[in-house]
């Protein structure tokens, strides 16, 4: 059995249901679970690729859970190398005067830029945000003008921010939506230190002079779910209980987002069952890496060698549902000759995946190495050898 061969009968042993695009609709249509949370959705992380939603689209103030864009635009900040953990930050008298949740900061003082983070992060202090963006930015107006261009780069077109703590303000309207979290979610994925912060339940900031400060996490799954390790919380008598929850399994990491919830528990309850939904129903697995031989060889017509060995130009990972394997199929196509020249990387044809019939993703079959034309010294020899 050829390389090529081996890998359809591979993925013909899984199951799977994957959107073509991040706009793709939900993979279920309807809501396999019971929930009182208004607006809702549980999604995969590393494609956005959405399981199932709940007025998804509908606007809501999320509370704290506005701080995800703040520490967003730090560990962005942070990983240009425009600032980092060790920088001193003067706390504002503005900043240590914001009400809500704090680190109880002192103002004029210095603190590390991490632990503002990790505070702003782990008990949702609003000094130490509002501290965060003063130093990123010169003032909150400037950096709430950073976190609503970020949004628009990030698709979060039912977003609009007026602060960087998501502490009720009169004026401005602020809202967002819970797939417009998710997508934020999605990107702050991508930093580990985010969830090195988030996964902490216990733990204590020393202030500059010597006063300690305990820190609990606002995130309840951090202690009683396995492997929770974010994202948020927040509430106000507006936005009521909300939670984007995520947690990592077998490779797989999803976030489950409620939004308005009437009571704090049920935000945690039905966050939970919807991970274990999840996590029970799919999978996420590499079916094939970028570079993968294919064992197929296609012709070339006028060149140094009569055939060229074929690759997978790009990978593919699938969110993978249980029960579906014998609706998948896969499909070579290929034309039946390639002209010389040929360069490693060509793409010369396409692996379509197949569910029930119906195209769902397609890789680039490319070349694996060059294909010249032959030399003046190699084509007088085939013409002799032709004559022969």
């Amino acid at each position: 059995m050829t390389n090529f061969r081996r890998i359809m009968a591979a993925v013909l042993a899984l199951c799977l249901w994957i959107p073509m695009t991040g706009a793709a609709a939900p993979l279920e249509d309807g809501q396999p679970l019971s929930l009182t949370s208004p607006s809702a959705i549980l999604a995969e992380t590393a494609t956005g690729t959405v399981i199932f939603e709940k007025n998804a689209d509908e606007r809501r103030e999320v509370a704290s859970i506005t701080k995800l864009m703040t520490a967003l635009l730090v560990l962005e900040a942070l990983d240009k190398g425009n600032v980092t953990l060790e920088d001193q930050v003067t706390v504002s008298k503005n900043a240590a005067a914001m009400k809500g949740s704090q680190a109880l900061l002192d103002a004029n003082a210095a603190y590390r830029l991490e632990d503002l983070l990790r505070t702003t992060i782990m008990v949702s202090a609003n000094d130490s945000a509002v501290a965060l963006a003063e130093y990123l930015a010169g003032s909150e107006a400037n950096f709430v003008t950073m976190m609503n261009t970020r949004a628009a780069e990030l698709g979060m077109t039912n977003t609009h921010y007026v602060n960087c703590t998501g502490y009720p303000q009169s004026g401005e309207e602020q809202y967002t939506t819970a797939r417009d979290v998710m997508r934020l979610c999605c990107e702050i994925a991508k930093y580990p230190a985010y969830h090195t912060y988030a996964s902490v339940w216990i733990d204590t900031l020393t202030h500059p002079g010597g006063r300690v400060t305990d820190l609990t996490n606002t995130n309840r799954l951090v202690r009683f779910y396995e492997g929770v390790d974010g994202f948020k919380t927040g509430s106000t008598d507006a936005a009521k209980y909300c939670l984007a929850a995520t947690a990592e399994k077998n490779g797989m990491r999803l976030v489950a987002i409620v939004l308005g919830t009437p009571v704090s528990q049920t935000r945690f309850d039905e966050a939970r069952a919807m991970l274990d939904y999840g996590f029970a129903t799919y999978q996420r697995t590499n079916v094939a890496n970028a570079g993968d031989l294919l064992g197929e060889q296609l012709p070339v017509r006028g060149g140094s060698a009569e055939k060229v060995d074929l690759m997978l130009g790009s990978g593919l990972s699938m969110l993978l549902r249980n029960g579906q394997q014998s609706e998948l199929t896969l499909e070579l196509a290929l034309p039946e000759y390639v002209d010389a020249p040929v360069a490693e990387g060509d793409v010369l044809g396409t692996v379509r995946v197949l569910l029930g019939g119906q195209v769902i993703a397609k890789l680039n079959c490319v070349a694996a190495h060059d294909v010249p034309r032959p030399g003046f010294i190699e084509g007088l020899i085939r013409i002799l050898n032709n004559w022969r």
